[in-house]
């Protein structure tokens, strides 16, 4: 029996979970026996993708209902989910959810005085104002209620999803990665609402800069949550002193493993040379028929208690490395060496020319990249940096000027959808890579953590984690390898397992890079040397 149940009692919002059981439409397991409760305050809701972060978060709004147990909440759920779209015919005010309400006061202001008129308004009376002003608050103060939604930019358009379920209020509010597609503004702004959060607040997120502020962390894993006090800072803090624990243990549980096979080995010899000393014995008859037969019984018997002894023994052992195993953690990192991604520092790579691009934004005069530069492309929602990168990559084409790369390049697109879904992560790569015979190119993938039989599945079934693996191994192992590399907001919707994973890769490569984003976090762990910003025009700006 399965239960979901909103607004149950008084008191404190609050969301208990109690034995919850849920599978995906293909019958892979999520959750079995799940227990959480989630009380007042910022918790921050992490695990590798994957672990049921986003599925959790439908179970406890009520999108989806459990196979077993119950989920329920004290007080109204607002839910902002990763990848919903709004229609661009849509006005401002109706995806606020308050065009009604906006239509009777108009009305009521214009002599309408009918019954339905104030039916409709009830007690809000000041919402056009409570909406302009938290507009103004999360930086959308010139987007008027009348627009619509085709007139905004994307990261405009997560802001006003997030407006609509402020102005409602909800006692408990889910947020699934709301910074994704946000610029460095958006960001900020809405960092500020989720600390001026004043009832129950779960946030699903990548982002560090929001993640450090929450008042807990809860750790998704394998079905279970682990609690951690404190924000993302000092979760890294406490998870590294517990897997520095669970090493230790690991070592210890082989010393006492290696312990036990030698005790068994010695055992065994001991037991032998009984056995041979008591032969000797019958043989040379020296001592009575009867009492040779009773010592052979009784050395049988000592055997038999000695060996299963130590037989438990070294079976305790292995049981004990086995669970300090288990406790260490298997986020493996990728280790590649691209030598052949090598820029000498003076050689030009890239040449912009009085570039104009498609939606308006330009690059005045001439702009040049040299040797093995790492630039961070930042700039406002909106701002051109995707049409910008697509140029350069010739995957768009300009309104005038030139684009002009002088080396070797790839482009890793936000949507990964650079992989043939139909084929094998192994055939994918050899696409790229025409010339490399397939042990070279399993021997890559390896590097990529895509080890036999899963260098053989489907590219259409990975996982979103796994998918992103692939798809920079196709670009990094491409042949010619790429000497300037372009990436798109990368982190977008990454477990932290992934962007450390993307992060290991591009501290082995050797090429020129720009990386569009806003992740500040990322952005700085990868050495960047230059700071672009596209505001209308392209030029250098100090490090944010």
């Amino acid at each position: 029996m399965s239960t979901h149940s909103p607004r149950q009692g008084s008191g404190p919002a609050s969301v208990t979970v109690t034995g919850l059981a849920y599978a995906w439409p293909d019958g892979t397991g999520v959750f079995d026996g799940l227990q959480a409760a989630f009380g007042p305050g910022r918790t921050g809701l992490i695990g590798v993708n994957g672990s049921g972060k986003s599925t959790l978060l439908q179970l406890i709004a009520g999108d989806l209902a459990p196979a077993e147990g119950t989920v329920r909440v004290t007080g109204e759920v607002g839910h902002l989910p990763q990848n919903v779209t709004l229609g661009t015919a849509l006005r401002v005010d109706e995806a606020l959810g308050i065009a009604a309400t906006r239509a009777a006061l108009h009305a009521i202001e214009a002599g309408d005085v009918r019954e339905e008129n104030f039916t409709v308004v009830g007690d809000d009376w000041d919402v056009e104002e409570r909406a302009l002003a938290l507009l103004g608050e999360l930086g959308l103060g010139d987007v008027g209620l009348d627009r619509t939604i085709g007139e905004v930019s994307g990261g405009e358009s997560v802001l006003l999803r997030l407006a609509a379920l402020l102005l409602r209020r909800p006692d408990v509010l889910l947020l699934d990665e709301p910074t994704n597609n946000l610029d460095l503004y958006a960001r900020r702004r809405l960092y500020a609402a989720v600390e001026a959060w004043p009832g129950v607040l779960v946030v699903v997120s990548h982002d560090r800069e929001l993640l450090d502020r929450v008042d807990r962390i809860a750790d998704l894993r394998d079905g279970g949550i682990t609690w951690y006090g404190g924000a993302f800072s000092a979760y890294e803090e406490a998870l590294a002193a517990e897997q520095d624990a669970a090493e230790r243990m690991v070592r210890v549980a082989e010393t006492d493993l290696k312990k036990q096979k030698r005790e068994l080995a010695d055992a065994q010899v001991k037991l032998a040379r009984r056995r041979r000393y008591g032969q000797k014995m019958y043989d040379t008859k020296r001592e009575p028929k009867v009492v040779m037969g009773a010592r052979k019984r009784a050395a049988q018997v000592s055997a038999g208690k000695h060996r299963i002894l130590h037989e438990g023994r070294l079976a305790e052992a292995r049981d004990r490395l086995d669970e300090a195993v288990e406790a260490v953690r298997d986020d493996d990192e990728i280790r590649v060496d691209l030598p052949r991604t090598s820029v000498p520092p003076g050689r030009t790579v890239l040449t912009l020319r009085e570039l104009r691009l498609a939606h308006g934004a330009r690059v005045e005069g001439e702009f040049e990249l040299r040797g093995p530069e790492r630039v961070a492309l930042v700039g406002r929602n909106g701002a051109g940096k995707t049409t910008l990168l697509r140029t350069i990559a010739g995957s768009l084409a300009a309104a005038g000027g030139e684009a002009t790369a002088h080396v070797p390049l790839r482009f890793l697109p936000q949507r990964l959808d650079v992989l043939d879904e139909e084929v094998s992560v192994v055939e994918n790569v050899a696409r790229f890579a025409p010339r490399a015979t397939d042990n070279q190119v399993r021997a890559g993938l390896a590097r990529f953590l895509f080890k036999g039989a899963r260098a053989d599945q489907p590219a259409g079934t990975l996982s979103g984690g796994e998918r992103f693996r692939a798809t920079l191994a196709a670009l990094l192992l491409a042949d010619p390898a790429p000497q300037l590399l372009l990436l798109d907001e990368p982190t977008n919707s990454l477990d932290m397992a992934s962007v450390r994973q993307l992060t290991s890769a591009l501290e082995s490569y050797e090429g020129a890079l720009i990386v569009a984003g806003h992740d500040l976090p990322f952005l700085r762990s990868l050495g960047i040397t230059r700071w672009l910003l596209l505001d209308g025009t392209l030029r250098d700006t100090p490090a944010p």
